[in-house]
């Protein structure tokens, strides 16, 4: 199969800036859903053979996600979302921070801003994410652009099954 749609990965490093902008071949209101909700969030946003187990989600501004990538072995990697501003369909931001199983959270973390559109049933979304410390950045990096990566798949498959 043949795709066509947009996927771009970039990285700045002066501003310590991750930008991704995806095209989804499905509707704003299915793909919106599937970054807001944490039954579909589990599904997707592990690389595999990695899952993802959400302990709680409350998606409404000042509500948190906590989390876990947790691998084959059973090993468990937390991390703490709160959500920052909502506009329902169009755009969120959260702040994302590593954490311990407890949600104690790490000192630096990343902002994360979220804008959904569509055009001719194909929804376009860019995701900027504002490191707060080059460090940890550049830590993370490699794992986290392969580990993005791989879950966009993730992601691809789901709605094409969603959709049917």
């Amino acid at each position: 199969m043949e795709n066509n749609l947009l996927f771009e990965f970039t990285l700045d490093k002066t501003t310590k800036t991750v930008l991704i902008i995806r095209e989804f071949n499905a509707p704003q209101a299915l793909v919106w859903e599937a970054f807001t909700n944490a039954e579909l969030l589990d599904q997707w946003v592990a690389p595999k053979p990695f899952t993802s187990r959400t302990k709680y989600m409350e998606f409404k501004e000042g509500g948190k996600r906590f989390y876990a990538m947790v691998s084959p072995e059973g090993d468990e990697r937390w991390a703490l979302q709160e959500y920052k501003t909502i506009r329902p369909k169009t755009y969120f931001k959260m702040y994302n921070a590593f954490a311990d199983k407890d949600g104690i959270t790490e000192p630096t973390g990343s902002e994360w801003e979220y804008t959904f559109s569509e055009q001719n049933g194909i929804t376009k979304v860019t995701i900027s994410i504002y490191n707060e410390s080059l460090e940890r950045l550049e830590r993370i990096l490699d794992g986290f652009t392969i580990g993005m990566k791989m879950s966009l798949v993730n992601l691809d498959e789901l709605l094409a099954s969603l959709s049917k």
